[in-house]
């Protein structure tokens, strides 16, 4: 069909209001699970510092009746410390800003600072997961060392340059980069159960998506996969908890860990130690603008790394 000449239509009118929702959609995630579920405590110094010990192994223990008593020898336990890591963000929005007639908003700056609160979030949740080593030297941004530095006792990883690191969070796991190996059951339970004969009771697993459809193809009655429920036909494919021999765990999906680690956590052997909790500060005016920044300055303590452990070096494609 073809309009009649000269039909005046919404293209040639002047002076149409906008139509511009007052909602702002923002889909973008902001879950910190492990930082949500790490105990909190106070620090007190940039320096945190913490001890841990073990039991040496059992031996046979029987003697005669009046023997010279004979004494254990003592072992010191062992101090470890971890630096805190400030995190800043900051925003300047001009004044004029602020007169404005905006859609989604009241203020300019108070929407924008909230934003940022909600990224720095996210951007300690990626730090307690790195494969970082703690810096604490003069002159240098202090940094805090992630899960991954300080796992040695209960791990699994590749078998040509894939190494280790030393466990006091000096330095970080060395990746296998020649052959990476899916990951799967078999290389699962052998971490559960050296977890468990170290006196580990892991309660979550961090792990990517890409992983987590790996650990649904596991075997077991633990894992009801697509059924089909009578009434409503829903189909669920879902593996919530895993029951093993050697404890049973929920696996949590998380978008800030490394895809190749799969993370196994007994939750209350980590601390987020905080020096400066989350703090908006308005900063000093020094033109026709108004400054905010958010900080935080915390760490993380590994409590005592040998009741956790980690699939390493595992494809991510």
């Amino acid at each position: 069909m073809a309009q009649v000449t000269n039909t005046f239509d919404s293209y040639d009118a002047v002076g149409i209001r906008e139509d511009l929702s007052d909602i702002i959609t923002n889909i973008s995630p902001e879950e910190t699970p492990f930082y949500t579920k790490c105990r909190k405590t106070t620090a007190r110094n940039t320096l945190v510092e913490w001890q841990t010990d073990s039991l040496r192994s059992s031996a046979a223990n029987a003697h005669l009746e009046g023997d010279e008593t004979s004494f254990d020898a003592v072992t010191a336990t062992v101090r470890l410390n971890n630096a805190t890591q400030i995190f800043k963000n900051a925003v300047v929005i001009a004044d004029t800003d602020e007169g404005l007639d905006k859609a989604g908003r009241a203020s300019e700056i108070a929407y924008t600072t909230l934003k940022i609160a909600k990224e720095q979030k996210l951007d300690i949740e990626k730090a307690l997961f790195d494969s970082n080593a703690k810096v604490n030297t003069n002159g240098s941004a202090r940094e805090l060392a992630g899960v991954p530095a300080w796992l040695t006792s209960n791990t699994d990883f590749g078998a040509n340059e894939g190494a280790d690191p030393t466990g006091d969070g000096t330095d970080t796991r060395t990746d296998e980069t020649t052959t990476l190996r899916a990951f799967d059951q078999d290389r699962f339970d052998t971490v559960m159960q050296s977890i468990w004969e170290n006196g580990g009771n892991p309660d979550t697993v961090y792990l990517s998506a890409f992983q987590m459809n790996k650990a649904l193809a596991f075997s077991g009655n633990n894992n009801q996969r697509s059924n089909v429920q009578a009434g409503d036909e829903r189909v669920i494919k879902s593996l919530a908890v895993y029951v093993t021999p050697w404890g049973t765990v929920e696996f949590l999906p998380s978008r800030e860990n490394r895809s190749r680690d799969v993370l196994i956590i007994q939750d209350d052997m980590w601390e987020v130690a905080t020096l400066r909790p989350t703090k908006n500060i308005e900063l000093a005016k020094t033109g026709d603008a108004t400054k905010r920044q958010v900080v935080t300055e915390l760490t993380l303590c590994a409590k005592n790394e040998a009741a956790n452990g980690g699939v390493f070096d595992c494809t991510t494609s």
